[in-house]
């Protein structure tokens, strides 16, 4: 995603993982922890978890293999702080989360990266992943700017607060892209400091 990209909608096919309390290590396996970049993390995501169901979990299930849209139930990526999770997500193919409830660190780790975890009612996640698994190419909408879902005749009320919803619909959800955007902005305010030597090491 591209620095300054605004985050106001996502709509695509949606992936149901149906299951409270789904923690990071079962999301990437410590193994997957060593890579020096996180490309390739995607083809790891739930590696464990898959090798188990031998392919019949739901990241390896033919009809959700185009899925931008996870549906996720309650205390989704608790555990570690490992921001490998939503690397591995993201590079799956994953643009949003409509969870029941997200650990804090996930929900943050995901937000620098551009990806909104909007939390919705059980009864609502429950009716989202029904209606997935009854058609898997019906395409869910995440107004992130309304904070809604819409999924056919269905729509609903979902939860963000105001500043991660100001910061995605704004562009300002990356760091790191603003601080190299604002480069020489911020190297003319650093030379007016006492306090930094701008001098030969």
């Amino acid at each position: 995603m591209s620095t300054h990209s605004k985050v106001t909608s996502i709509q695509g096919q949606a992936l149901p993982l149906i299951g409270n309390d789904i923690d990071t290590d079962r999301i990437i396996p410590a193994r997957f922890l060593k890579c020096v970049t996180f490309d390739g993390l995607g083809e790891h995501v739930f590696a464990d978890d898959r090798s188990q169901l031998e392919g019949k979990h739901a990241f390896d299930q033919p009809q959700y293999q185009d899925a931008t849209v996870l549906l996720v139930n309650r205390n989704f990526g608790c555990g570690s702080s490992r921001e490998h999770a939503p690397q591995a997500i993201a590079r799956w193919g994953i643009q949003a989360i409509i969870g029941e409830s997200f650990a804090e660190i996930f929900f943050g780790n995901c937000l620098a990266m551009g990806i909104p975890c909007l939390v919705a009612d059980s009864a609502t996640v429950a009716a989202l992943q029904a209606k997935v698994q009854a058609d898997p190419t019906a395409q869910v909408e995440v107004d992130v700017t309304h904070r809604r879902v819409t999924c056919g005749d269905f729509s609903a009320a979902l939860t963000l607060a105001d500043g991660p919803q100001q910061m995605l619909t704004g562009g300002t959800w990356d760091a790191c892209g603003q601080l190299v955007a604002q480069a020489d902005s911020i190297a003319k305010t650093a030379r007016k400091l006492p306090y930094v030597s701008w001098g030969a090491a």
